[in-house]
């Protein structure tokens, strides 16, 4: 049974399954024109962490954000990645990958992460490891703290950090009071992105599949969850 679930936070969408090194074969914003090798090599660190836990899942995740990319997932596209290296020679993690092709920004890509584990495995797995940038790691601590998982049982890997780390850092502060003020995202500016990110209109399955998050997927802050998450429980189910 799985112990472990290696998250890799999704940024770009591949237009084409051609090789992924050519910048020109993805669907990017203008200040992601040179980020292409910083996202291979995310997907790079997810792969070899997964390679050297065999009790680990990797998941990839994001969704079909990117309307000029047709209806392909970030995670899809980190998948491809993976596939396209040869799994940076660890082709038996290949098996052990499932994608979350869900999630629209950072608080979903580890919730979501969180409910895909669950999906597959139909139990909470007892370590996260989250990969992104290593300027999101503070965020991703926010994210953390406001759906309760428990700090012990948290790791972060942060690779790497875009080319303009200026201009990153910027808007990272600019995001992290944001997220201060609003945890749960839920106001209409996030709303908003959320959508924008969405242009296919794909619904997840998660309130069926994981039921006892059905409250916290509704719960729109700013003050704390108050109900009694799964992974708080003593036994995990």
């Amino acid at each position: 049974m799985p112990q472990s679930a290696i998250i890799v936070a999704g940024h770009a969408v591949l237009r084409t399954f051609a090789d992924p090194s050519d910048r020109r074969n993805w669907a990017l914003l203008d200040f992601q024109q040179n980020e292409v090798p910083c996202y291979i090599e995310h997907v790079r660190r997810g792969v070899e962490l997964a390679a050297s836990d065999p009790d680990a899942i990797l998941l990839p995740a994001g969704g079909q954000s990117r309307r000029q990319a047709g209806p392909r997932s970030e995670a899809l596209s980190y998948y491809y990645v993976a596939e396209h290296y040869g799994w940076f020679g660890n082709p038996e993690v290949a098996a052990r990958t499932y994608l979350e092709e869900f999630s629209r920004d950072s608080y979903e890509n580890l919730l979501l992460g969180l409910c895909r584990f669950h999906e597959v495995t139909a139990a909470w797995p007892r370590q996260v490891t989250l990969v992104s940038w290593e300027f999101k790691r503070e965020r991703f601590q926010m994210h953390r703290e406001a759906i309760g998982w428990p700090a012990e049982r948290f790791l972060y890997e942060g690779p790497n950090n875009p080319p303009d780390l200026e201009q990153a850092h910027a808007s990272e502060i600019r995001a992290r009071e944001r997220y201060q003020a609003d945890p749960y995202s839920s106001d209409p500016e996030f709303a908003g992105k959320r959508a924008a990110r969405n242009p296919f209109r794909r619904e997840h399955g998660y309130r069926t599949s994981c039921p006892d998050l059905v409250p916290l997927f509704a719960h729109e802050g700013p003050g704390p969850y108050r109900g009694t998450l799964p992974w708080q429980r003593k036994r995990l189910s």
